[in-house]
């Protein structure tokens, strides 16, 4: 079973959102209503996924994120806000989000959305998609003084499936591969790109037109 935190100041959301988790399948470990103690209960719970509001007084979502990543914590956040603000957006993805959804999707999207996140793979609103490959072409990156290396063609085909937002296994069966091998990839693809992680891989492949 898939255990999750939820990170979210308004009590009933909060709380609405756990019910319907868990009458999913999903067990939620924690709840949290800041930054700070997200922070403790994550240490304490150790998820195998968080889902994160961004408006939150005092520790915000960004400062979470931040945090977690300073702490080279590897569970994946998945975002989930009532802001789609194109540079809130990016400022989530580089901070080290996996995913990123508004609150007004279905629980089926968002159940899958917590699955996709769970096996690896990323997620963003497709509502939001083109406005983001936009902002992504008009802003610099980090890690823009990182020359990228040439891509194999397996490479490529792994990345293709990572924008898709497939996890490690997902891309195996779908390339005849051993789970192993495609994890190799991902390291190869993540030195290459100069990214830390793989949401940062795809928007640098995008960004560079290794993808379209």
């Amino acid at each position: 079973m898939t255990r999750l935190v939820v990170v979210d100041d308004q009590t009933l959301v909060r709380q609405g959102i756990r019910t319907l988790l868990e009458m999913a399948g999903f067990e939620v470990v924690a709840e949290a209503d800041d930054g700070r103690v997200a922070l403790e209960v994550i240490v304490a719970t150790s998820p195998d996924v968080v889902l994160l509001d961004l408006r939150m007084p005092g520790a915000d979502g960004i400062w979470t994120l931040d945090r977690l990543r300073e702490q080279g914590t590897e569970i994946p956040v998945l975002v989930l806000t009532t802001f789609d603000d194109d540079q809130l957006v990016l400022a989530a993805l580089r901070a080290g989000a996996r995913g990123y959804l508004l609150k007004d999707v279905t629980l089926d999207q968002l159940t899958r959305a917590v699955r996709t996140l769970d096996e690896g793979g990323t997620l963003v609103a497709p509502s939001i998609t083109d406005r983001l490959l936009r902002a992504i072409r008009s802003a610099p990156l980090p890690d823009d003084t990182v020359g990228v290396q040439d891509l194999t063609a397996r490479e490529v085909e792994v990345l293709r499936l990572m924008a898709e937002g497939f996890g490690n296994r997902t891309i195996a069966e779908a390339l005849f591969l051993a789970e192993g091998t495609v994890k190799n990839h991902v390291s190869s693809i993540l030195l290459k790109l100069g990214a830390r992680d793989r949401t940062n891989a795809v928007l640098r492949a995008l960004r560079e037109g290794i993808l379209h």
